[in-house]
């Protein structure tokens, strides 16, 4: 387990590197807002869309393998972003980086194969804080940057922004080692036996698409978000990148750490009430940040124009919000995937690589969104306001889901608000001390 979110953390931190870069990235290529996001959005997208083969696959032949595998692979693309010297070639060249995100549902199924059910709320909760990884980059990119910025550092490699993925491409390859090395040779791999049929089977329940929509909210919104926020900061607070890059970490890492928290709360009073408290707290947050900054001018009769409710969010109160934002994605991730060895036990890796991909492809399609949204609206605050209409979606469908499950267990009950007199009649009869209920009980079946 502990490898595995090694690993994991690494090539989350190679996935979401584009978050740190695309700032110099942007000023040596001439980029606007709306190319630069398709650089982060095609890494995204191929971080996601390889997740069902890979679940897949890792029940088949093992963790071990596959994670290895992806650990090797991804080192070549993320060398060869440093020798980039087009817009076009950083596309190619970002979409194969992205490749390393398909390494979530390999260590989903991975660790859901090596531990009990009853635990397995805080293993999967743990593994994922992995993605803490997208703070990695926030933190050791932006003075890497600024102290090797226009020198030529060993073997004739260029520093500044292209340093970064060199040095992640050495780490992968170093974890490939450690990975291959340091865990068990053998492996667990429950869909040895299985059919590619009998995988998929559970892919046709509507509940596996529900799990992927919450997903896309707390995750792929996630995704898109920490590498949307440096730029975000930039753009309207005015701050360095190195302060954008903290700032945004501080949303970051409670939406990272806070999963294995969210893991023990579900293994204890369940995923459900986890998932309420994660969408309405996103409600609230998101609603406030969507508000944008202005005041509302009133033209009078006689030709004056005055100025009421002026609203402007200060960097503090925004920060604040964000952070509960994060906290709130970081307990709803551990939650959905809380979901899947409850009800797809035999399933975990096609289901998880199901809901962890259309997760991701929410993290490729919304940083376009916000991109468009902004451009069309002239309101950078419209990027949650797009998050607050996603989540309202989530929480009004499982709510929905809810109350039809709770109709169909006591379908007696289904067209009544008020209880009949008959039921009042219990209700008064089993209340008051034991003593009483019991002499009342008699009487009631008299």
């Amino acid at each position: 387990m502990w490898i595995s979110t090694t690993a994991f953390t690494l090539m989350f931190a190679v996935w979401l590197m584009f978050g740190i870069l695309g700032k110099p990235i942007q000023e040596e290529f001439g980029l606007t807002d709306t190319q630069l996001s398709w650089i982060a959005a095609v890494a995204v997208l191929n971080g996601s869309i390889w997740r069902l083969p890979a679940g897949m696959i890792t029940d088949r032949i093992g963790g071990r393998k596959m994670m290895t595998a992806i650990l090797a692979v991804s080192a070549v693309p993320a060398f060869l972003v440093s020798q980039a010297q087009s817009y076009g070639m950083l596309l190619v060249l970002a979409f194969l980086v992205g490749f390393a995100g398909n390494s979530f549902s390999v260590g989903i199924a991975w660790n859901a194969a090596w531990t009990p059910r009853e635990r397995q709320g805080f293993a999967l909760g743990l593994f994922g804080a992995g993605n803490v990884g997208a703070s990695v980059t926030k933190f050791i990119g932006p003075p890497i940057i600024a102290a090797t910025a226009g020198s030529t550092v060993i073997l004739g490699l260029q520093g500044g922004w292209r340093l970064i993925p060199v040095v992640y491409a050495v780490l992968l390859l170093v974890m490939a080692a450690i990975t291959w090395f340091g865990t068990p040779s053998q492996d667990q791999m429950p869909g040895s036996s299985r059919t590619i049929g009998q995988m998929m089977t559970p892919l046709r329940q509507v509940r596996v698409w529900r799990f992927s929509l919450y997903y896309v909210a707390v995750f792929g919104a996630y995704v898109a978000l920490a590498a949307w926020m440096p730029i975000y900061y930039i753009n309207n607070f005015g701050v360095s990148l190195t302060t954008a890059g903290l700032l945004t970490a501080v949303f970051i890492f409670p939406a990272s750490l806070l999963r294995p928290v969210g893991g023990w709360f579900t293994d204890r009073w369940g995923a459900r009430k986890a998932m309420y408290g994660t969408f309405v707290v996103m409600l609230i947050t998101s609603g406030i940040l969507m508000m944008p900054n202005g005041h509302i001018v009133i033209d009078h009769a006689d030709g004056r124009a005055t100025e009421h409710l002026g609203y402007a969010m200060h960097i503090v109160p925004f920060t604040i919000l964000l952070f509960l934002l994060g906290c709130a994605m970081g307990v709803g991730k551990a939650a959905v995937f809380k979901h899947i060895p409850e009800y797809f036990p035999d399933n975990v890796g096609p289901v998880g690589g199901l809901v962890g991909m259309l997760g991701g492809l929410g993290g490729f399609f919304l940083p376009p969104l916000f991109a468009y949204t902004e451009e069309w609206s002239g309101f950078p605050t419209s990027t949650f306001f797009v998050l607050f209409l996603l989540t309202a979606v989530c929480l009004l469908w499982m709510h929905l889901t809810v109350v039809r499950m709770l109709h169909e267990q006591s379908p007696q009950l289904s067209d009544k608000l008020e209880p009949s007199d008959g039921q009042q009649h219990l209700d008064r009869t089993f209340s008051g001390t034991p003593d009483q209920t019991d002499s009342r009980l008699q009487e009631a079946q008299r």
